[in-house]
């Protein structure tokens, strides 16, 4: 078992949000680049712990409960709860504060998995992690308590299959993967892809309420396989579920090599995006209705995600953390 002398269990990034990283429909910044600073900090806290290179397992329900404005002072605060044998959950917490105040306000939370990588490209053994207080002892139960409804879920989505029988309104991405990209393993970077993912919804949301939309969920979104870069990326966005004002949106990244273009499942997820008027309220969108047997087949099961991560325990458990 690895040595956990000298290991670090957490990590805060602090930083002001950026101009660029403002959404297309402007004001505030847009929830993909959210998730990418949620990838990264998490990503440090997976390598300090682990001392290996590390790759993005699963990022699970993230909710959007506040819009971070550009210019906000951001602190991402990223802390292991629970270890396997070469996994880490680690809770991200993402707070935003007016500079010239520097009163933090939640803006969202969320549960990490990363898996440990040797040089060899095999699963590596990390150190056991041990709470050292009460707090921790609460948030490692937590964390150990989501993994059965996880897993649920994940098989849940794979059961699930895609085809042209399918007609709900959908949108496509399709790019190659450049350096630009690359993570310090010499794969795309799991928050870029992220970042990604939540542009094609945003298009698909958008095409279909006929308004701006923002995203208030991205949940159970399950990495695969890593993608080289060079590598073709298809991202599909199709509409699966409405309610009043939201919109139920899945999600599929597809990539292979284009000297040979056998597309194969990298990552999938769910988000849910709401339709704003131009004063930032909530605007009724139409209501979907599944034309073919595909189309009520995964619409039932956009509910049945909605109901089951309804059940998954809460993650209110920010008052436990020291750093």
């Amino acid at each position: 078992m690895p040595s956990t002398a000298g290991r670090r269990d957490s990590i805060v990034l602090r930083f002001l949000a950026a101009p660029t990283d403002v959404a297309a429909t402007g004001g505030t910044v847009q929830a993909g680049r959210v998730l990418e600073w949620i990838d990264k900090a998490g990503y440090a806290c997976a390598v300090g712990w682990s001392g290996e290179n590390c790759v993005t397992a699963y990022v699970g329900n993230v909710r959007f409960n506040r819009r971070i404005p550009a210019g906000s002072l951001v602190e991402v605060h990223a802390k292991l709860l629970y270890t396997g044998r070469s996994s880490m959950h680690i809770l991200v917490t993402v707070l935003a504060a007016d500079p010239r105040a520097a009163h933090y306000e939640k803006a969202t939370e969320c549960i990490l998995v990363f898996v440990a990588v040797g040089q060899d490209g095999a699963s590596a053994q990390v150190p056991s992690w041990v709470p050292g207080t009460e707090g921790e002892v609460r948030l490692q139960a937590a964390a150990r308590d989501r993994v059965p409804l996880r897993a649920e879920i994940k098989a849940e989505m794979a059961r699930q299959e895609w085809t042209g029988a399918g007609s709900a309104p959908h949108m496509t991405f399709r790019f190659l993967s450049a350096p630009t990209d690359v993570n310090w393993s010499g794969r795309t970077h799991g928050g870029t892809v992220m970042a990604w993912i939540d542009e094609t919804a945003y298009a698909c949301a958008a095409g279909w309420s006929k308004a701006h939309a923002v995203a208030v969920y991205a949940g159970g979104i399950h990495f695969h396989r890593p993608i080289p870069i060079g590598h073709i990326l298809e991202i599909e966005a199709r509409l699966l579920m409405t309610g009043r004002t939201s919109m139920h949106i899945g999600l599929r990244v597809r990539s292979g090599d284009p000297r040979n273009p056998v597309m194969e499942l990298s990552a999938q997820c769910l988000s849910v995006f709401v339709a704003l008027d131009d004063d930032g309220r909530p605007l009724e969108v139409p209501t979907y209705v599944p034309a073919t047997e595909e189309d009520i087949r995964l619409n039932e099961h956009a509910a049945k995600l909605t109901t089951m991560r309804n059940a998954m325990p809460s993650l209110e458990l920010a008052g436990e953390i020291s750093f």
